[in-house]
């Protein structure tokens, strides 16, 4: 085949493994048209051709390819083969699994390509546009390690770090600003979801822009979470100046910005669910940060070695002070779940690549059960908070969980579990032990166990230090418990005797594939 017609065939993978090379050796375009000016005056790409070349709408000529040869010490064989560097490229920092994939070839990913295409995607799986908001939304909050300065300073103003913060507080902060409070009486009711399950409403509060905010008075035998909503309706009038441009506040999710946990409606994407969303997020996390300033709140935590409960003292809900952890602790690798029976999760944050435990928002079709929050869950009369230590085996990747799960109640009275955890790798990388090792060795005697304690181990003790370190006495408590092999799905249990029953799925086989082997191998 000849030179020129090779080049057509794969320039979309030469554009990809240029702009690979490029930025994985810090050369911007400017300074990759500099280097190749200084090899072939003559046959040097400009800086835009560079540009149309990266993204697949350019053939480098055979000059020119031999000129990033000379630059990146490659062969010409080496840009022409068929394998496309698509590595995944980390989110949120060294040795976080969070990953992307390239968007390759990259002009089928243009702005206007998507804008048209994403609406079908979510018509064609059901997913909502306020659902998709949400993920792109938990992306950005994972990428960013769930720290948002901006809101934090903009709360540490209104509130003056003052912790803890009563109601009146809140109620005097809302009046400096300019808020109007009104009181109106609506009482919980009961509700079908589309699965035809009873759920109770309760519509909190809502914003009338520019200053009227509406306060059910039910709220005043909940101060725990009318302290919540007051300070979720301030952060909209510092933010945004009361624009209105906000969800209204409802438990239950019958009404505003809380869909039902198991709602699935595929509805056309739309720019004001994005911003509603967005808006959503902000102000939450400005309420939490109102409520529990980070330095103060992170005090307080370590004097109750992150005990879940000690919201109790200071007007705290549970679901509060978890969230909250995730944005204070100097220990970063975090995550939460807040789940509604029989499995619909309403809250994530997903930090260091955790799975989901049902691969998506709503009940799995084949959910491994062994995960804290979905014991929780299908153990109705468990009351007692449970603390467990679990290891997530996912082919090549492993890693060890410590979580603490609690069945609390919203504000309708709907009952429902949530889950702080934390990952235990970079924790007991810093002891400097062999963690791949430990995990390997620990992997094997869980496959062939139903459960496995580590209280007598190495590992063990390990795990204890670490819970001294970072001063969270439930990753001690764990190993009272005995630890959890948890999987993605419970189809893909590496265990000898699976968790649970489940139906063997006959190997899917590409007979096309097979007889192209057969082909080839003949010759």
């Amino acid at each position: 085949m000849k030179r020129s017609k090779l080049l057509s065939r794969k320039t979309h993978f030469l554009g990809s493994k240029i702009r690979g090379l490029r930025k994985r050796n810090g050369l911007t375009l400017d300074d990759l048209s500099i280097r190749c000016m200084q090899i072939d005056q003559n046959n040097a790409p400009s800086v835009s051709y560079l540009s149309l070349i990266e993204s697949g709408k350019r053939i480098p000529s055979s000059n020119v390819l031999k000129i990033f040869c000379k630059i990146f010490q490659k062969e010409m064989d080496w840009f022409l083969d068929d394998n496309v560097e698509m590595k995944n490229v980390a989110l949120s920092g060294e040795g976080s699994p969070l990953h992307s994939v390239q968007l390759e070839p990259n002009f089928l990913f243009s702005k206007k390509l998507l804008e048209t295409s994403i609406p079908e995607l979510l018509s064609q799986t059901g997913v909502s546009g306020r659902k998709f908001a949400h993920i792109l939304i938990r992306s950005y909050q994972e990428q960013n390690k769930n720290q948002f300065p901006d809101l934090e300073r903009a709360a540490d103003e209104i509130g003056m770090k003052k912790f803890p913060v009563n109601e009146n507080d809140l109620i005097l902060m809302a009046k400096k600003i300019g808020l109007k409070i009104k009181w109106f009486d609506q009482k919980s009711f009961v509700t079908n979801t589309e699965s035809n399950r009873q759920i109770k409403s309760l519509f909190r509060s809502f914003f009338y822009s520019p200053d009227q905010l509406y306060i059910n008075t039910q709220l005043r035998d909940q101060p725990a979470r009318l302290k919540y909503d007051l300070a979720t309706h301030i952060a909209h009038k510092v933010l945004h100046n009361g624009d209105g441009i906000v969800s209204s506040q409802a438990t239950g999710g019958e009404l505003g910005g809380s869909p039902r946990p198991d709602y699935q409606s595929a509805e056309s994407i739309s720019a004001q669910e994005i911003l509603l969303a967005w808006r959503d997020f902000e102000c939450s996390f400005f309420a939490g940060a109102l409520l529990c300033p980070k330095q103060p709140f992170r005090q307080y935590l370590n004097r109750y070695h992150y005990d879940v409960f000690c919201g109790k003292h200071i007007g705290l809900t549970p679901a509060v002070v978890m969230r909250r952890m995730t944005a204070v602790s100097t220990y970063p690798y975090w995550h939460y779940f807040d789940a509604y029976p029989p499995g619909y999760l309403r809250a994530v944050y997903r930090g260091n690549g955790i799975p989901l435990p049902w691969g998506n928002m709503n009940v799995g079709i084949d959910p491994c059960r062994q995960w804290a929050v979905f014991r929780m869950l299908d153990e109705i009369g468990m009351r007692k908070p449970i603390a467990q230590l679990s290891l997530l085996n996912d082919g090549e990747l492993k890693r060890l969980y410590s979580c603490i799960s609690i069945r609390t109640r919203d504000g309708a009275g709907n009952p429902h579990v949530i889950t702080a955890g934390i990952d235990l790798v970079p924790a007991l990388s810093h002891q400097e032990i062999p963690i791949e090792k430990m995990l390997n060795e620990l992997s094997g005697v869980c496959k062939n166990t139903q459960d496995y304690s580590l209280i007598e181990s190495e590992l063990g003790k390990q795990i204890i230090a670490v819970s001294r370190i970072l001063n969270i006495k439930w990753i001690g408590d764990g190993l009272e418990n005995p630890i959890k092999m948890i999987c993605p799905r419970s189809s893909n249990c590496p265990k000898e005797k699976p968790c649970e029953d489940k139906q063997i799925l006959p190997k899917k086989v590409s007979w096309v594939n097979e007889i192209r082997e057969k082909i080839l191998s003949e010759g």
